[in-house]
């Protein structure tokens, strides 16, 4: 079998097959309950490691780092209660902007933007858009091979903060 491992270093060396095995994600992201076109992953790490795992992993891809936005702290300061939540956006432009170039409103959904979350249970997911259904939203055609690259890039990235 395939392991996680095999796909990182695939992925490190530009060798990335066109069909990547589903087996190289410890478990399939699901959709989320509340939000149409959000896919999900638990977490096994608290909180605050989730967030480092997934910054470190966007790192040591080489892939552009653009924010991290504490939405809890935000709250905070509105007087407004809110359990934790931090948005962390990031992108590699050569693949990104093709969206961009495809349909300019595709902007609103790029760079990507992945939720680490803390429900009041102590439970820690990532979750982000589901980038067939950004495709669609754009009635982007023309970027199948890019929109199946950056669909495997952050799987990979959120699995690699949840494990």
């Amino acid at each position: 079998m395939i392991r996680f491992k095999s796909f990182a270093m695939a992925l490190a060396a530009g060798t990335l097959p066109s069909a990547a095995p589903a087996a190289w994600a410890e478990e399939a992201p699901v959709r989320a309950a509340a939000a149409a076109d959000v896919l999900v992953l638990q977490s096994a790490h608290g909180f605050d490691a989730t967030v480092s795992k997934l910054t470190a992993d966007v790192a040591a891809k080489g892939i552009r780092h653009f924010a991290t936005i504490d939405q809890a702290e935000l709250a905070r300061g509105a007087s407004l209660p809110l359990h934790r939540s931090t948005l962390v956006l990031f992108g590699n432009p050569p693949l990104g902007v093709q969206f961009l170039q495809s349909n300019p409103l595709a902007g609103l959904d790029w760079p990507v933007r992945m939720l680490v979350t803390e429900d009041g249970a102590g439970r820690v997911s990532v979750a982000w858009t589901d980038f067939g259904a950004i495709a669609k939203r754009y009635g982007i055609t023309d970027r199948e091979a890019q929109f199946e690259m950056a669909s495997k890039v952050a799987a990979s990235i959120a699995t690699a903060a949840t494990r």
